[in-house]
């Protein structure tokens, strides 16, 4: 008789927010007591006084955390990052917190020793926890164990996710092997293979169907067997989107997608998008007007008051239609004369000095609430692409078409996962971000992207601490694209 779990899915971010939220908590209540207990309040005094800032102070800082990608399933931080993105994420989340109370007085106010006294102690207890927490995490005790049905090489989709932070979640305990994949599983270097008599010896939670070719090779009565007895039964597809993030094209079937069910077909869902789009662009575009004078200046000092500041490129935007996008400019004027549309490379000598700065931070991207306001770009969405590059990748990248079906974004979730692109196959790597964040749209979703870009600005890296794909190890990061921006 098979053995069932019962573990669930241990999703162990969930638990690291609890964690981090009862730290947060306990450091604000401890700057209160230390603040005041020479003045002899009683209990009761706190307890009325102290709910409010609190559970202002905490949720600042928990927004800080967020937005530094600090619960990020995969995220892979050494000690150093992790402690310097910890006390970040507090100084922003105090900064943040103590505007708030100024906007709202009353209630959420906090005198400056509290403050501080808070700041300090939960920089040390978020750090400490922080740096406890991420051990156990990847020891995680609550794992889901999956059963793989199928030792080919769909099935070695999930053997090749061998890092840590990929595995988090779930471990697989066997790989069923269905009419001679044992050879090829031997190839593959997939193990533990077993046949489909050995499952009575297994302990698992989930059963995930990973074939080659199902046609005539689905263990049907094998499936509905334990389907009937509580196992959940999951297609490869949603397991990898699940775990990865990304949707996988090497087994994603477009046929999946056609009867897939996004956001995108709601009406009320674009409308209430479009409306975010235009008052984050106009609150965006007056905010950052200080940044805006001085990049113009800084453009104008390194090349001349008759220099062009802005730089207008064609892109492709929803349906393909073309769309006119303005960005401050980060290269030379004749960059691209003798050479034609080209992709940006790694100390590419056509950016100028200021461009590098304005490149490094995203400023060179300001301009773009323009675009926003008028409607030819979202603030989440697929990065848009000149057309000279679109007509090459759509010939070679399968489903690259799919992206275009929805308003292109400032950024996005590939700009969050994955290094700017300078080449085919990192197209088709960003594609899957794409079309993971398509199908999982919602408002949620683009509120969270947009929190976390924050930690892409803030360290003046291309892509997040999750880093790149798995099982698509990169060791360089080409150069931020810009002009000739793929």
């Amino acid at each position: 008789m098979f053995r069932a779990g019962k573990r669930g899915h241990g999703n162990p971010m969930a638990i690291l927010l609890v964690v981090d939220f009862l730290a947060a908590a306990l450091a604000f209540c401890l700057a209160m007591w230390l603040r005041f207990a020479r003045s002899g309040e009683s209990l009761d005094w706190y307890v009325e006084t102290m709910p409010y800032p609190a559970s202002s102070f905490v949720f600042w800082v928990m927004v800080g955390m967020l937005a530094m990608g600090l619960y990020r399933v995969r995220q892979r931080p050494t000690t150093k990052e992790a402690v310097a993105r910890v006390i970040l994420a507090v100084v922003l989340g105090s900064l943040a917190n103590i505007l708030f109370f100024y906007m709202v007085p009353g209630y959420f106010a906090v005198g400056r020793g509290v403050m501080a006294l808070a700041m300090l102690i939960a920089c040390v207890m978020l750090v400490g926890t922080r740096l406890m927490m991420l051990r156990l995490i990847d020891d995680n005790p609550v794992k889901r164990r999956v059963l793989v049905v199928g030792a080919g090489d769909s099935a070695s989709k999930i053997s090749m996710l061998r890092r840590r932070s990929d595995r988090r979640r779930f471990e697989a305990v066997a790989y069923v092997a269905i009419d001679g994949d044992r050879q090829r599983a031997s190839e593959l270097g997939i193990e533990p293979v077993i046949d489909a008599d050995e499952v009575v010896n297994c302990k698992f939670d989930e059963i995930v169907v990973a074939l080659d070719d199902r046609r005539g090779m689905l263990p049907m009565e094998f499936l509905l067997q334990f389907k009937q007895r509580g196992v959940p039964v999951t297609d490869l597809v949603d397991f990898l989107e699940r775990e990865t993030e990304y949707l996988d094209l090497d087994v994603l079937r477009p046929s999946w997608l056609l009867y897939e069910k996004s956001s995108e077909t709601s009406l009320i869902y674009r409308l209430l998008k479009r409306a975010f789009d235009v008052f984050f662009g106009i609150v965006l575009l007056v905010l950052t007007l200080p940044l805006t004078v001085l990049a113009v200046l800084a453009i104008l000092i390194e090349d001349g008051i008759r220099a062009p500041i802005f730089y207008r490129q064609t892109r492709v935007g929803r349906h393909g239609s073309i769309v006119r996008l303005y960005k401050f400019r980060s290269m030379r004027v004749d960059a691209e004369r003798h050479t034609g549309p080209q992709w940006s490379t790694a100390g590419d000598d056509r950016i100028t000095r200021t461009g590098r700065i304005l490149r490094r931070f995203r400023v060179d991207e300001l301009p773009q609430m323009l675009n926003i306001i008028k409607g030819d770009m979202s603030v989440v969405g697929p990065r848009p692409e000149r057309p000279e590059f679109v007509e090459e990748l759509s010939r070679q990248v399968p489903l690259y078409y799919y992206r275009h079906g929805v308003r292109p974004g400032l950024t996005g979730w590939a700009q969050l996962n994955f290094p700017y692109g300078a080449s085919v196959a990192d197209a088709r790597e960003k594609l899957q971000y794409d079309l993971y964040y398509i199908k999982n749209a919602s408002l949620i979703l683009d509120l969270l992207i947009l929190l976390q870009t924050a930690e892409v600005v803030v360290w003046g890296r291309g892509t997040s601490m999750s880093g790149t794909a798995p099982g698509s190890e990169r060791r360089g990061k080409p150069a931020m694209p810009d002009q000739p921006r793929a």
